[in-house]
């Protein structure tokens, strides 16, 4: 069986510039971007953004994926996932694991980089740079049979896999530290953001022209008021329907040149989009957080 890892291509900005957070394995000798193998049942993006505060010091604002690699290693096949992510400050304190870390802008993080497939990180970073805002675009949580509920289908609630979800939800969005939390006007997609708002104690703005009958019925209104959202900065999490989300996704990927394999939108799921100045520059989907980490 792969070994399962995870890590972070940690950041800071110095005038202007940014620069990349690398570190010293004095059993290998080597210098490297901070990771490290995963935990029985950890999703790959909390057991990565783990291993950067562990390895750091540094707690940090998640951002966008950047590629997965898989290589040998001697105890086998080595499959690690990454994340851009921006520090918020820390102190770094040196350990048998550890014992340098350097802050370095990234043509130096280039050259002391022991590995080939860590310079591709940082040209891959380099070339989208960071995101000014993120939205993430999250389908409400599985909320049973709509044939079976008897009644306003508006006040249809979630069931006990959404409750799941949703506490799923509640444990890994804030580290992208949402500043704000929507939710279309459907009982079942309030309730999958309301752990995740109470716990960021954030309130939840009902936003009306996302539900799927108003994207359905005006389409170009739900499309204005995700770019408008996306236009305030920051982070934004925003609970739609899976009659409106695909839709979104393909369209903005299509304007902005992104290229998706898929679409998915699965119950509980997520869309995290990532802008830079209103450009679309990563569309990144989570199932819905469970700890096999699938897509």
């Amino acid at each position: 069986m792969a070994i399962a890892a995870a890590g972070g291509l940690l950041w800071q900005e110095s005038a202007g510039a940014p620069l990349v957070a690398v570190v010293h394995r004095p059993r290998y000798d080597d210098w490297s971007l901070p990771k490290g193998k995963l935990k029985s049942g950890e999703h790959p993006l909390l057991g990565g953004y783990r291993e950067v505060l562990e390895e750091t010091g540094h707690r940090a604002t998640v951002q966008h994926r950047l590629s997965s690699q898989q290589y040998r290693v001697p105890e086998g096949k080595k499959n690690v996932d990454w994340w851009v992510m921006r520090s918020n400050g820390g102190e770094f304190t040196p350990n048998h694991e550890i014992d340098q870390l350097r802050w370095l802008p990234l043509d130096e993080a280039a050259r002391i980089l022991t590995y080939d497939r860590d310079r591709g990180l940082l040209r891959e970073f380099g070339e989208f740079g960071a995101p000014t805002s993120i939205v993430l675009l999250v389908r409400h949580g599985s909320a049973g049979d709509r044939i079976a509920w008897v009644g306003d289908d508006r006040l249809r609630p979630l069931d006990e896999v959404g409750e799941e979800q949703s506490q799923r939800l509640r444990r890994a969005l804030p580290l992208w530290a949402p500043q704000r939390v929507l939710a279309a006007d459907r009982l079942r997609c309030t309730q999958t953001v309301e752990p995740l708002a109470g716990h960021l104690d954030l309130p939840i703005e009902t936003e009306v022209a996302l539900s799927e009958e108003a994207y359905n019925a005006d389409p170009d209104t739900a499309m204005r008021r995700i770019r408008n959202i996306a236009a305030l900065g920051g982070a934004s999490v925003v609970c739609s329907q899976g009659g409106a989300i695909p839709s979104i996704v393909a369209e903005l990927a299509d304007v902005h040149g992104v290229k998706l394999a898929e679409i998915k939108s699965k119950k509980g799921s997520t869309w995290a989009l990532s802008f830079a100045d209103g450009q679309l520059i990563a569309a990144d989907y989570y199932r819905d957080f469970r700890s096999d980490g699938a897509a």
